[in-house]
């Protein structure tokens, strides 16, 4: 099981590698501002922040329950997501990941995962 802490440095290198696509022309496919929360549910915590035009910014710890994109996993399974080595497609057919999204906001978010 992975920790908190590699969680926590798990979504900041997604946070960084978002901001690394957005700066390299990707802003556009990504045109929405939405709050998300990313809930681990093995370790029972949870971050929160806003992902606006290809960037997730204010990345900070506790859940937001009005989050309008929700992720749900467990840290496990977040850690070889965010490393490449969990496809989030199969991860999220076969029940791993859960992500509660609007259809439009799934969409857009295909194209960043």
């Amino acid at each position: 099981m992975a920790t908190v802490d590699e969680c926590r440095a798990a979504l900041l290198k997604l946070a960084d590698r978002l901001g690394s696509s957005a700066a390299n022309g990707a802003r556009e496919k990504l045109d929405f501002d939405r709050t998300l929360a990313c809930r681990i549910t093995d370790l029972d915590v949870a971050f929160h922040g806003r992902l606006n035009n290809g960037e997730i910014t204010g990345l900070t710890d506790g859940d937001d329950p009005r989050a309008k994109i929700k992720l749900t996993s467990s840290s496990d399974d977040l850690v070889a997501l965010v490393n490449g080595q969990l496809n989030v497609m199969s991860a999220w057919t076969s029940g791993r990941i859960k992500i509660d999204a609007g259809v439009m906001d799934l969409l857009k978010l295909r194209k960043l995962l």
